[in-house]
Parts: structure tokens; sequence; C-alpha cells
């Protein structure tokens, strides 16, 4: 691998993203210890020093951190990281992006080519442990640093990126340890004890963390982010963790003003959840605040504000799992083995019953407060709103938790509460009738037997007292207390099957009583209950779901409860109890069904066959009865019987369904009632569509059912999937990922067992295709294309899903659903066309008809959809219709995915396969293919081959013969014309009428075809081109000189031969065929290919120039077309056309046309072409000149292969034109021929475009045409020279030298790209590990020519003014004003390359940086002038940039002469650049001790400045440092700050009124004021807490509070800045201080004023 791509290592060059994403994929890292010299250290120091030495985040930097952090995961304890590790962190630190300092410019690449948190975070957790802790320090700091960030004031951009570093390091960490500690040995190296995370290394780790998590638990983005990293810290240190949560909970609780705060600690609670109940030796205490929290919560459940209400829920239900609910008060006399915690638990346990009952006061308010007529207006709807369902939601599970968690005594207490609220009350049935009767559901579930006693005689018996009377049946609106009896019934009879039999003769005769209700709501209910004790009776499904198993009911004396606060379930020893269908209840169900649904099916029959007379809600009413029945007992009914249909497609192996026994078996012997539905429902279908199609809710009914006979087997797939959803959601907030090995909570192994079962059911049979599925399609089909769009929309829905289920049924639909769009089909409707296109199209998850994977089809589909284009339904005035065809179009173009021609298996494949099958363990079922069955197989294969060809080539012909019909509307052309540009594939070339077809379209009338046409005879010419043969050359042959040992990068004289030599070029032919012309750019820069492939001499080429008779087909319709003027002329003229005003570019497409063009036929068309390109370059139309570039560049690239005459007269030609195309330039046009010259060079040899380079070079910059000339020849010569990189030394030397006298250029465009075009000349000056030093020019032989010339400026001591007029003058100007024209034209050089060269020049910058200083304006002001705004730009490009230890002196040095010079403007800039600098270097810095001693003498010296600003930006930057923990607050700092305010100030002399008073501030005054200045900059450097230094401080301060201003002024400031930050917490700083400092502070805080 390291051969294969360490060639394409050039920095310069796109093949370095390839090669390091090659390596980030490839390169193994899980290697055993004793082949560590075969992996990583093969590459590890190479790509580890290119790493560090490169500065400016280029793309590929990103690949190479995650191979390091793969490699770092795959290795601990393998590889010393230590010496990199504060470069790492300084670099994952600056990857952050986060704001510094006052006016920081942000560079955009630092923004899109940031690293990837997984992998910063995955290296990070690797780093930890280990004997020298040194990461561990790093990560301190880092959080340190960035910790105020996370407070919930501060905002912005980069506030994702930390959030997802907070939340998956922790995670990180857990797996890491799992890993240590839990997790099976596997083949994977095992990590070396001596670097496995001690102890220790865990608490430092959690401790560093803690503070930014506490901060972000209230952040803007939410609180999520800290819930799951302290889930993740709890399990490691639960007595770190969960106090300070707990603190900010309690606080929360009480609280009636904050709710998010309530919110927000509430969710970390849940996360936090399982640790806290558990307890353990770490953290013994905590279950004891398990029933405060429990109680303080109950306020939660609050109608007035739904997201407190729905976190409460959530809060009380996850404890609740955790914890049965059992009262073992009692335990505390009878037994004496308690611990004292034990005790404690024992005794609060005696509250639970309380909590029950005072929970469900709580939800019995709740409810009160959401009934219907209290929150609807008469008129509005009368369904729940999504948000009363999800109350209603979390109401019901965490209720049934409550119930299914606690003591068989609270149970009877809770159950008696909630019956009698429901019997003594009547509700109403569509809201708070919903969550009464979930409540009592709940009830009923948990313990069924003492639950039915209770309800169901009772509510028999209140419907029956009210049925009596006959007149109920026919009313249209019932009694409210039927109604709500009904629902209640409806909802407790949702149990153990088992427990119904009992009262199976009371719930028959209330069915029969209810429904044949007249009321709609009213028989629904009654549908609801026979559908609800169906689903008991025949389903297969856990009956409780407790934490314990046998739940518990045992004698407190030998099971104590509280001892399995949060235990786990165990996995193996699960013991669920299952309700498993008896014989009694199947019985009862098809008893049911034979009572019931039998008469109902009569009756639909007779109504069907026209025998018997029913009114549209009767049909409705018997429909909703057979529906229920079937999602009943649906379980029961064997899957539709029928013949499988045949021949659909053709194969040798056997392709039916298999079979996989899910827990029913079907009873044969009795009716199979989902065939009689069936044919009842077909019958009545056929019947209503023909009658009465208006009656489209009986339609909506039908259409349901059949959904339900094809797919329901017990369960709905929507259903399935949002459980399976809350499942993991559950699973994820109170998993333990430390211990791993499925640690779950029982309720959720149980959970998940069920889920797997119901995945089971689901997925299982059904997927053969029979002849009742055929018959069911095609009525949907028929449904999906009938009259209102409704029916059609939810037929077509059900269509899709079938389409998805059943094997190859959509070869069989297609040509049912094409009919419709037929042109020869008159009768279709305008209706039936939509829904025949709507079937076509698909949804947006499902099938999509119009675009199988297979030629039959498409062969179909495709021409169809073009020709129905013709039919008269089609009309496209229907925007409904134009959007039709516009998405199926875009469908197929978005999702068409080449179909293979070619299905040939090569035979050694085949081989394999055999002796897979013969070697045995385990042995196929199938026996081995025998010889005939394989030649079988390969005969077929090959005239499946045969086919496939035949079929693309009548695609091709049927879309060609609809473009020739005349009558065809333009839009269905387009669409054709878009299907016929996905059929060109590169291993068969396209049919010569399609060829033909395409060419001729270049001049078509439209623009979407001809831009279409431009496109595939592009794509054509590739097809045609003949290969041109390659033969391997050796470098070393070449170049007479020995090969280099070991890797050299950069300028060699074994590449010196590539390089561009000026009197060494091809000028004549035997030059040119001695030349050996190398393309491709990155060959040979960093090492050479093992095989370097060159193309073979001319004569061994095919042949150029080809006579007509030896083209090919395809070849000599495209030259006919290209030799005629006529087409030319039109050609042409199209392509000169303006597309978008302003809009239009440079076209790859078209170039690539020109580029084929003049490659397979060389200059056959350029006579023809050449009159036109001398016409268009004249011209000055924007759209004239692009044309006349792409035809230029196509020529270019294309004369790859030509002979030296052609190209010598090529040259000749195109020199002229050029000139006069430069001399033409416009502002609209510059940037075409850029792209057109860069397009030319790229991938070329410089020594092949001689002539171009020569041209380009005579002379740029010679005034002619004015400045605006100019700058456009340096755009396009650069565009030209960067494309070749590394191998024009001579030239960049050449221009160099050119530039030089012209950099004081007066005009501030040319200035600005003169900047760009030097970035470009010094960009190959690099200082990348194993790089010679570069023969193109190099930074700092610049620099010292510059800095001779900027003398005048750096001598004198007056303020720079930039006093240059913008013009010419006359006469030679003195040599100041050079020297500041020559200082503009730098800074454009130093910001243009700030952002683009791969490593920065410090040490040339370092000795800009006294004259930059002095230049740079103090305020943010954009009135000044160009100079010093580019002065101030490019300080806080310089500041940002990467440095290394050995340059950090050097900086320091320079940056402390500065700040003993005059101007007070340098000294305060010298602050805002240590700000950024030493943030974006923090941990380089900190590992240099000197560094910061330095830094920190600076700032304190220039806190004793004389000018005020400069003291106080002094004190800010202290500030700062002190915060990002940089510096430190210790005991020598605030004493030398206490001693400063000590200095005594001179007594004020009596002055008299109205004298000057003088403004030079004392020395004295100076001292003083910088002390308090110091001592205010160390409380204000701890905005968020209160360290135990800082009352002291604020006592030192307020002495001060009457000084002389300035210090009164700072005094003041610091105090209101205080009061500010700390507002929010109060309450817990308060506690930091004494009595006494309060006083003085609350008179501080308190402004006098008020009281004056």
């Amino acid at each position: 691998m390291l051969d294969e791509w360490r060639p394409l290592f050039c920095p310069f060059d796109v093949t370095m993203q390839r090669a390091i994403s090659y390596f980030e994929l490839f390169l193994p890292t899980t290697l055993p210890p004793e082949l560590h010299q075969k992996g990583f250290n093969l590459w590890f120091d190479e790509l580890i020093n290119l790493w560090m030495s490169v500065q400016n985040l280029p793309s590929w930097e990103v690949h190479l951190v995650n191979l390091f952090a793969r490699l770092a995961n795959d290795n601990i304890g393998y590889i010393d990281w230590d010496p990199y590790i504060p470069k790492i962190f300084t670099r994952i630190l600056r990857s952050l992006n986060l704001p510094v300092g006052t006016s920081q410019m942000m560079v955009p690449r630092y923004v899109t080519n940031a690293y990837d948190i997984s992998h910063v975070v995955l290296w990070v957790s690797s780093l930890l442990g280990g004997p020298s802790k040194q990461a561990q320090a790093q990560l301190s700091g880092l959080f340190n640093s960035i910790t105020s960030f996370f407070h919930p004031s501060n905002h912005g951009r980069w506030l994702m990126k930390l959030m997802k570093l907070l939340q998956r390091l922790p995670a990180s960490v857990v797996r890491r340890l799992h890993r240590e500690r839990y997790r099976k040995p596997t083949w994977l190296t095992p990590i070396p004890d001596s670097h496995k995370l001690t102890e220790d290394d865990i608490t430092d780790f959690v401790e560093s963390m803690m503070q930014p998590v506490l901060l972000a638990m209230f952040s803007k983005t939410g609180s999520l982010d800290a819930a799951q990293a302290l889930q993740n810290l709890a399990l490691m240190r639960p007595e770190l963790v969960i106090p300070p949560v707990l603190e900010r909970t309690y606080p929360a609780l009480e609280t009636l003003t904050e709710p998010h705060q309530l919110t927000a600690t509430l969710s970390c609670m849940i996360g936090v959840a399982r640790s806290l109940v558990s307890g353990g030796q770490r953290f013994p205490e905590g279950p004891t605040h398990m029933l405060p929290l429990l109680m303080r919560a109950l306020p939660g459940v609050d109608p007035n504000d739904f997201s407190k209400c729905m976190i409460t829920f959530q809060f009380i239900a996850t404890f609740v799992t955790l914890v049965p609910l059992v009262d073992c008060s009692s335990a505390l006399h009878e037994r004496s083995d308690l611990t004292e915690v034990e005790r404690e638990m024992c005794s609060a346990s005696a509250e639970f019953e309380d909590f029950v009952l005072q929970f469900m006061d709580r939800c019995f308010a709740l409810i009160d407060s959401s009934t219907l007529e209290q929150t609807r207006e008469e008129t509005e709807t009368e369904k729940m709103t999504h948000l009363e369902s999800l109350v209603e939601l979390g109401l019901s599970s965490t209720f049934s938790t409550i119930l299914t968690q606690c003591s068989l005594d609270i149970f009877k207490v809770a159950l008696e509460k909630v019956f009698n609220f429901a019997t003594t009350n009547i509700f109403e049935t569509r809201v708070s009738g919903r969550m009464v009767a979930d409540m009592c559901r709940a009830a009923s579930k948990c313990h069924p037997a003492e639950s039915l006693k209770m309800f169901v005689p009772h509510c028999c018996n209140q419907i029956n007292q009210i049925a009596v009377n006959e007149e109920v049946f026919n009313e249209e609106e019932l009694d409210k207390e039927l109604m709500w009896n009904l629902q209640l019934l409806s909802e407790v009879t949702r149990v153990d099957g088992h427990k119904i039999l009992p009262y199976r003769s009371d719930l028959v005769q209330i069915l029969q009583l209810t429904l044949r209700l007249k009321c709609k709501q009213g028989y629904t209910l009654a549908c609801n209950l026979l559908h609800h004790i169906l689903r008991s009776s025949v389903l297969i499904y856990p009956t409780e779901y407790c934490s314990m198993p046998g739940g518990f009911h045992q004698p407190i004396n030998d099971y104590i409860p509280i001892k399995d606060w949060g235990r786990p379930g165990d996995l193996w020893n699960l013991d669920i109890r299952w309700h498993v269908p008896s014989v009694e209840e199947t019985s009862f169900a098809f008893y049911l069904l034979d009572l019931i649904l039998q008469p109902e099916l009569q009756r639909l029959q007779r109504f069907a066959q026209g025998e018997q007379d029913m009114s549209r809600d009767d049909v409705l009413q018997s429909l909703t009865i057979v529906q229920h029945c079937l999602l009943g007992a649906g379980g029961l009914m064997p899957p539709l019987k029928g013949e499988p249909i045949p021949e659909l497609v053709h194969s040798m192996v056997n392709l039916d369904e298999t079979t996989l026994y899910t827990g029913v078996a079907y009873d044969e012997s009795r009716e199979n009632y989902r065939d009689a539905i069936c044919s009842v429902m077909r019958q009545l279908l056929h019947y209503i569509l023909e009658h009465s199609e208006d009656d489209t809710k009986s339609l909506f009914s039908i259409i349901k059912i059949i959904s339900d006979l094809m797919h329901f087997k017990g369960s709905h797939k929507h259903e399935f999937d949002s459980r399976w959803k809350s499942f993991n959601l559950v699973k994820k907030s109170m998993e333990n990922r430390l211990h791993g090995r499925k640690q779950h909570i029982r309720a959720l192994l149980i959970d998940r067992v069920m889920l797997q079962h119901e995945l089971r059911k689901l997925t299982v049979e059904g997927c053969q295709y029979r002849s009742i599925h055929q018959e069911l399609m095609r009525d949907l089909l028929r449904l999906s294309t009938s009259t209102y769009s409704q029916v059609r929309s939810r037929a077509q829905n059900v269509l899709f899903t079938a389409l998805g289920t059943y094997n190859f049924c959509c070869r069989d639909l297609i040509p049912h659903v094409l009919q419709f769009l037929n042109p020869d089909n008159s009768s279709v409707t305008q209706q039936q066309f939509k829904g025949a296109l709507y079937c076509l199209l698909g949804n947006h998850s499902g099938v999509c008809l119009a675009n199988l994977h297979d030629w039959e089809c498409i062969a179909l589909t495709w021409p169809a959809v073009v020709r129905s284009g013709l039919s008269s339904a089609m009309s496209l005035e229907k925007p409904s219709i134009v959007r039709l065809f516009d998405d199926l179009a875009d469908k197929i173009h978005r999702q068409y995915e080449t179909i293979g021609i070619d299905f040939s298996i090569p035979g050694d494949c085949c081989d394999v396969a055999k002796k897979l099958m013969v070697t045995g363990n385990p042995f196929p079922k199938e026996p081995v293919v025998s010889e005939e069955e394989a030649a079988e197989g390969l005969k077929r294969q090959d005239l499946k081959n045969s086919e496939s060809v035949e079929k693309y080539k009548q695609l091709i012909g049927d879309l060609l013969g609809c473009l020739s019909n005349r009558n065809m509307p333009w839009k269905f052309e387009q669409i054709s014309i878009g299907f016929l540009s996905l059929l060109l594939r590169d291993d068969h070339q396209l049919p010569p009428p399609a060829v033909l077809f395409f060419v001729k379209s270049l001049n078509h009338d439209s623009l979407y075809v001809r831009k279409v046409a431009i496109s595939a005879v592009a794509g054509i010419m590739k097809q045609i081109k003949r290969p041109h043969k390659k033969v391997q050359v050796s470098p070393s042959e070449l170049c007479e000189v020995k090969m280099p040992s070991g890797i050299i990068a950069g300028d060699r004289p074994d590449n010196q031969w590539l390089q561009y030599n000026s009197s060494n070029l091809p000028r004549t032919q035997q030059d040119w065929d001695r030349c050996v012309f190398v393309e491709k750019t990155h060959w040979g820069y960093y090492c050479w290919p093992r095989k370097l492939m060159m193309y073979a001499p001319l004569e061994e080429q095919p042949k150029q120039n080809l006579t007509r008779e030896e083209m090919t087909e395809r070849e000599q319709i495209i030259f006919d077309h290209f030799s005629d003027p006529v087409f030319i002329n039109q050609f042409i003229e199209f392509l000169s056309l303006e597309d978008r005003k302003g809009k239009d570019k440079f076209s790859p497409r078209r170039f690539c046309l020109f580029k084929g063009l003049f490659r397979n036929f060389s200059d056959a068309f350029l006579p023809l072409l050449q009159p036109h390109m001398e016409r268009l370059v004249s011209d000055t139309h924007e759209s004239k000149q692009r044309c006349v570039a792409e035809i230029i560049s196509g020529l270019i690239r294309g004369c790859k292969h030509w002979s030296y005459t052609k190209v010598e007269s090529l040259w000749e030609l195109l020199c002229p034109l050029l000139r006069t195309a430069l001399s033409n330039i416009t502002v609209e046009t510059y940037a075409d021929w850029g792209t057109c010259i860069a397009t030319a060079c790229e991938s070329r040899d410089p020594r092949k475009l001689h002539r171009l380079f020569e041209m380009l070079m005579e002379s740029p910059v010679n005034g002619e045409g004015g400045s605006f000339v100019d700058a456009c020849r340096l755009y396009v010569l650069q565009g030209g020279l960067a494309q070749q990189e590394w191998r024009v030394p001579e030239l960049l030397h050449r221009l160099l030298q050119y530039l030089e006298p012209k950099l004081t250029q007066v005009y501030k465009n040319v200035r600005e790209r003169i900047g760009s075009v030097l970035t470009y000349i010094f960009m190959i000056d690099v200082n990348l590990p194993n790089t010679q030093p570069t023969t193109s020019p190099r930074i700092s032989d610049f620099t010292e020519r510059i800095l001779l010339q900027l003398k005048p400026l750096t001598v004198g001591d007056e303020e720079i003014q930039n006093h240059v007029v913008e013009e010419n003058e006359v006469g030679e100007q003195d040599e100041r004003t050079q020297a500041i024209k020559l200082l503009k034209t730098v800074l454009k050089w130093l910001i243009a390359s700030a952002g683009r060269s791969f490593s920065t020049a410090v040490s040339e910058q370092i000795r800009l940086l006294p004259l930059l200083f002095k230049i740079a304006p103090v305020e943010n002001d954009d009135s000044y002038d160009e100079l010093k705004r580019d002065a101030k730009t490019c300080l806080s490009l310089m500041s940002q940039g990467l440095l290394y230890p050995e340059q950090i002196p050097m900086v320091l040095r320079a940056l402390q002469e500065i700040a003993g010079s005059s101007s007070w403007h340098a000294r305060y800039t010298v602050l805002t650049y240590l700000q950024i600098m030493v943030f974006y270097n923090l941990f380089t810095f900190m590992s240099d001790q000197k560094a910061v001693n330095d830094v920190r003498a600076l700032v304190i010296s220039l806190l004793e400045d004389e000018q005020l600003e400069v003291r106080e930006m002094a004190a800010t930057t202290l500030s700062g440092f002190l915060q990002c923990n940089f510096l430190s607050m210790d005991a020598p700092m605030q004493a030398h700050f206490e001693a400063l305010c000590k200095t005594c100030l001179p007594k004020k002399r009596k002055r008299e009124l109205g004298s000057i008073v003088d403004t030079i501030p004392s020395a004295d005054l100076v001292r003083r004021h910088a002390g308090v200045l110091g001592l205010s900059a160390c409380i204000l450097s701890s905005p968020y807490d209160v360290p135990t230094w800082m009352p002291q401080l604020l006592m030192d301060l307020s002495a001060h509070l009457n000084d002389t201003q300035p210090i009164e002024m700072t005094v003041k400031k610091t105090l209101s800045n205080f009061r500010r930050t700390h507002h929010d917490n109060w309450q817990q700083h308060k506690q930091q201080f004494t009595d006494d400092q309060l006083l003085v502070l609350t008179d501080l805080l308190v402004s006098p004023c008020y009281y004056a």
C-alpha cells in the first residue's frame, strides 16, 4: 500500500487528498505486537511528522487525524505519544474555532476543514492513562481553558461542537473501561497492564469534566448532551457526579418561576437515576434521596405546563421502574442484619403508599382540567390534539409502571380509588374519558382477577339498565352514561384472555346489545370491545413486566425488596409469564366469530348480489364490525389461499418462501374466515364501484380491510416501528455501558423479547405471489385509478406496500398500469391517467415501478411514459399533471443505477463456490450442482446476456421512435432525451441511430436539449476514443542519476529532468521525439512509482487523420456533421448565445466536447473552426469570449497526441488569438480566460506547452490597456502556473524578478493580484519532513530584499500616514513614499497566503511585525484607509498561526521589543496579539515554563503603562489568561498587586478653581491603579464561581472605592461586573463569604444614590 500510494504524495496536488484518504481507509492498525514492524512502524513516524509540520489545515489533514485516532485506539500502550501530546491538544483546541480576543478574523478554511469530533474523542480517550499521566494533565487544561464557553449565556456556531465533545468523551472512556475490565477477551491485542486506566486516572478524568458538564446542563441547545455525559460519568464515579446534580435539582424542584431549570435538572437526574438508586460501595447514601425526589416531583404534574408535565412523568416512571414500591417498614422490628442506610430506606418505604395516592390525586386533577367542555370552543374538533395524546400516553404509561411495581396492599388501595373515581363520575369519551379509561386499564392489566371483579359487573349492570329502554337503539345521540360505561368496559377487557373467560356470557350479551346501536360513536365503542376481547384471547404476549420475577408477594422476613433497588434483570432466568391461548379461549374466539361475523358477511353478500337493500350507514356499520373482527382474530386466521403464479421469472434455483413457526398452529378444520371475508369484500367492492362510487367512507373501510387481509397477522408494522423506537429511547436513557452484557432492567428485557416475537410475525411468511393476491392487487389498482382523489391515495399506499411484499409481482402488474397511459386507449379519464402515474411514481420509501432494476421492466415503462404524451387524457394545462411528470422524470434520474448487460461470473469464482459446498461443516441442504446443470446454467447465462443487449437496443430504438413522432409535445421530447442520456454506458457503445440523433440535437431549438446533447456527445467521444499504447520506463535511466536511498521529497537530481528549462526545450522534431513527456504533475515529487508507465512513441500509436473510409460508422456520423460548414455555423451560433445574464461560467461540458473532437479526429475540423475563432476573439461580448475560451482550452488539451508539426502549426494559430483575447479582456470575461488557461495546463507536461508559457510571460504588467488589463493578465498567468506546481521553478524565478520592481504599483486591483500571485510563487517553499530545500523562489531571500526597501519606515518614529495619492506623479518619489506603496503590496501578499500556504514562514514574518504594530489602528473603525485596515487584518491572521516550540522565544522577543516602543498604539496592539496567539497555541506555550514566565512578566509590566488604555487592556489580557488557566492565581502575584495598591498618593494640593488641572498622572497614581487593575483582573477571571481567595480580594478592592479617577471607575466597573455574572447562583456563592464580608459587599453592590 505504501509503495502504491506514496507516489501520490504531493501536497500541492489533489492526489494528496486521495492518497491520505486511502491510507485512512486501508492501513491496518490491529496487528499483534510481534508484527508491529510490518504494521504502523513502517509509516507512523513519516505521517506524524507530516501532520505536525503542516500548518494551515489543508483538507487532507482531517483524514490523518482519523487515521491516528484509529491507530491510538487499537494500540493503547504500544506507542509513545508523549512527545506529541501538547501538539495534539493545541490542534484540537484550534479546531474548535472558538472566538477569542477583541478583533478576530476567521480564516474560512479553518471552519470547513475542522476535525471530526468523534475521531478527536476516540484519540483523546486512547491517550489517557499510562505511566506519564501527561494526557490527563493536558485534557484538564483543555477543559479549564474552554469551561467558560459552556456557560448558558454564551452562544455561537461553535457551541454544537463543544456539546458534542462533552457528550461523546465520557461515552468513549466508558467504552475503553468496559474493554479493559469487563469485555470477554477477543483476538484483538489486549491492553498491557501498565497502560490500563487506574482508579486515580478515572477520578482525575471525571473531576476534569464535571465543571463544564454542570454548566452545560442549562445550555441553550437543551440539556440532552449534558444528561448523556452525566449518565456515563456517574457509572464511573457516582460519588463525584450525583451530589452536585442533586444540589441543583432540589432548589429547582422548589422554585416555581424557572421552569427551564426544572426540565433541565430532571432530565439530568433521569440519566443518573440508575447509579443513584443502586447505591453500591462508592455511593451508599444514594438510595436515600429517592423518596424525597419522588415526593417533590409530584407538583410537576401540572395541566398548565406541557413540557414540565411530560418530563415529570418520565422522571417518575424512570425511578419507579428501578424500585419496587413495597412498604418494608415492618422489617425494622423483624430483622437485625440491616445496615444504617438500609434501615433508613426501610423506614422511608412506608411513604410509598402516600406517594401513589398523591400521584393519583394529581392525575385526577389533570384529567378534570382537560375535559372537552373546558378545553374547546363549541365549534372545534372533538379529536384529541397532539399534545393531549402525548399527555395521555405519558399518564397511562407512568401509572401502569407504578401499579406494576407496587405491592398488593398498595395496589388494592389504588384500585379502590381509581374505581371510585371512574364510577362516580361520567366522562365524555374523547379526551378525559380516554385518560380515565387508560388508568383503569393499567389497573386491570396488573392484577386482572381483582380488577375485573369490580369493573365488569358494574359496567354490565349500568349498560343493561339503560338499554332496557327500547328507544335507545335508534337514538342518534346516545346517553352519556351508556357511552362512558361502554368505553370503560372496552378498555378494562384488554387483559390476560384467560381471566376474561368467567365473564364471557355477560360480555357476549353486552356485545349483542350494543353492536347494532344506531349511533356511530356507540357502535364504534362496541366494536372496540369486540376487538379487545378477541385480541386478548388469541395472541401470545407476556402478562407481567415486574422488575423482579414473581412479583413482591413473599413475606418480609425471608425476602426484603430494598435489596433489589436498581437491580438488572437476569437474562438467563428471565422467567417470563406468557399468555398462550388455551383451547377454551380459541373456541370462545371462534364462537364470537360465528355469532357476530358470520351474519354480517351474509348480509353484505346479499347486498352485493342485489338481493337486499342496505342504507350507506348500515353498510359502514357492517364493515366496521368485519374490520374489528379481523383486527381482533387476525392471528387465528391462516394466510390467504391460492395457486402460486408461475413463470414470472425463470430460475434454476428454488425461489419459494421460507416458513417459520411463530407459535400459532392454524386449525384447518374450522372455516378460514380470512378467505370468507376476502371473497365477500371483493363482491361488495365491485358492487359499490358499479352502483355508488361516491360512497367513499365504505371504500375507505374496504381498502383498510384488504390491507389487513393481506398483511395483518396480529400486529401492524407502523405500531411495531414506533414501539421499537420508544424502546430504544428508554434503553438508552437507562443503560449501563460500563458493565455492558445486556445489564438492563427486567421490564426492558421482556419488552425486547416481545418485540422480537412481533418482528418474526411481521417478517416471516407471505412473500409468495398467489392468484388471490393477483386479484386483490388488480382491485387495488382499480381503486387507485378511481374517481375520488382520497380513495386513490389510500388505495395507492396499500398497493405500494403489497408491491414491496410479494416476489416479482411488479412484472405482473406493470402492463395493467401502462394500459391507462396508452394513447390508443381512448376511454381513459383524467383521474385514471393521474392515478396510473402515481402508481408508477411510488412513495418515497417503496418500490418505484417506473424504475425497476431490470431491462424487461424499463423497456416497457420508459417508452410508455413518453408515449403517454399523445394520450387524450394528458393535458399540459393542468399543473398537477405537469408536476407528476416532472417528479417522475426527476425520480428516475435520481435513482437510476446503470443496469448490467453482461452477467457472466468468472470461472474461478465458481470453483471457489464449489469448494465451499463440498468442504462440509456445515453441509448444504441442496446437493452440489451436477455438470449438466452447470452447463445448462451457462447456456442460460449466455442467453440472458444476449437478451440484455437486445433489450438495450430495443429500448433505445423505442425512445428514438417516440422522438420521431411530430405530434409529441415538447415536454415529452425532453423527458425522452433525458432517458436516452441515462442509457450511455462505458461497456457498450451507443447504437449509431442514437449517435446520429444526439449529434443532430446539438443544433436543436431548445436549450435544454442542446445541454443534454453536449454532455452526451462528449460521452460518445469517450466511448469511441481509440486506446493509446503505454510502455514502462525507468526514471533512473532517463536522468542518469542514482536513485536516492530512503525517502527524500521535493527537488532532487533524479527529478530535475521533469522541470521546465528554457535552454532545453523541444523546439525541433528530433528534440520532440526524444523528449519523454510526463503529464501528471505529482509523479516524482515524493518518490517514483514502482512502474512508471509512459506513452509509446508516435509510430506505435493509432493512426491520426483517418480517411472517411477507415472510420467506424459512429465516427463517420460525427465526421460528416462537423465537416459541414452550415452545421458548424449554426453550432457556434448557439454556443455563443447568452444563457442567464451575469450567471454564466466557463462550461466544463463544452470543454469536454471540444477536447474529445480534437483528440479523436486530431486537426480535421480546425480549418472550419479557425475563422469562427478569429471572429469571436475580436468580439468583446462575454458570451462570444466564453465560447472561444472553451474551444481553445479543448484544443490545447485535445492535442496531447498530435505530431510535432501539427502542434507547431497549432501554436502559430493560437498565439496571436490569445494575444488578442488578453488585450480585449473585460470584467465579465477575465474569470473565463483564467479557467480556460488553467484547464488547458492541468495535467500537462510544461515542456509541451512552452509556447503558451513564454507568450504569457512576455510582459504581463506593461500598463497597456490600464491597470485592469494588467491585473487580468496576471490572473490568467497565475492560473497556468498554479496548475504546474513544482515543475516550473525557472518561470517562477523569472516572474518574481519581473514583479519585484513593480511591487510599488499604485493601483489597488493590481496590488491585490500581485499579492495573490506571490502566494503561488512561494507556495512551493514548504517546510515538510524529508523535503529538500526547493529550487523555486524562497520566502527568506525575498523578505531580506523587502526589509531593505522598507528601512525608511522602520527608522523614524513618526506616525505612518497613507499620504500616497493614487496617481502616478511625475518625477521620482522619495524613498518613504515608495516604501509605503511597497508595504501595501506586501500586506496583500501576507493576507492572501494566510489561508492558502501549507507552512507559515514564522521567522520571516516576525521581522515585519514591528512595522505592522506601528500602523495598525486600535479602534474598530471602517473609515480608516486601506493600509491601516490591512495591517490590522494581517496581525489578526498572523496571531492565529500555529507556532512550534522553537519559534516561541523569537516571537516573544519581538513582542517585548515592541512593548518598549514609544507609540502606545503599538503597545496596546501587542496585548491583543498576545491574547489570540497564546490561546491558539495554548498547550505549546504551557509546555515551556520560560515562555509562560515571559508572557506573564510582559503583561504585568504593561499593567503599569503610563497610557490608561494600555493598562486596561493589560488587565483584560491578564484576566483572560487566568480564566483559561494559562496563568494561575498564586500568592506572589496577589502580594505584588496588594503592594502596588498600597502606593501612597501625593496629597491633593488646594488648587484655585479654574486653574488647569495637570493631566499627566504621577507615577504613583499609575502604580496604584496597576495594583487595583490587577486585583480586578483576578476577580473577573472567574465569572461563574467564587474561589477561596476571592472574598479577600473583593475586600481589598472595596477600600479603593473613593480613590481618585481612573481608580474609582475601575473599582465600580469590576463590582458591577461581579454582580452581573454571579447574580444567577448567588444563593450558592453567598456561602463562600463571612458575615462581615457579606455586610460590606451588600453595601457596595446596592447603589447608594437611591437613598441619598
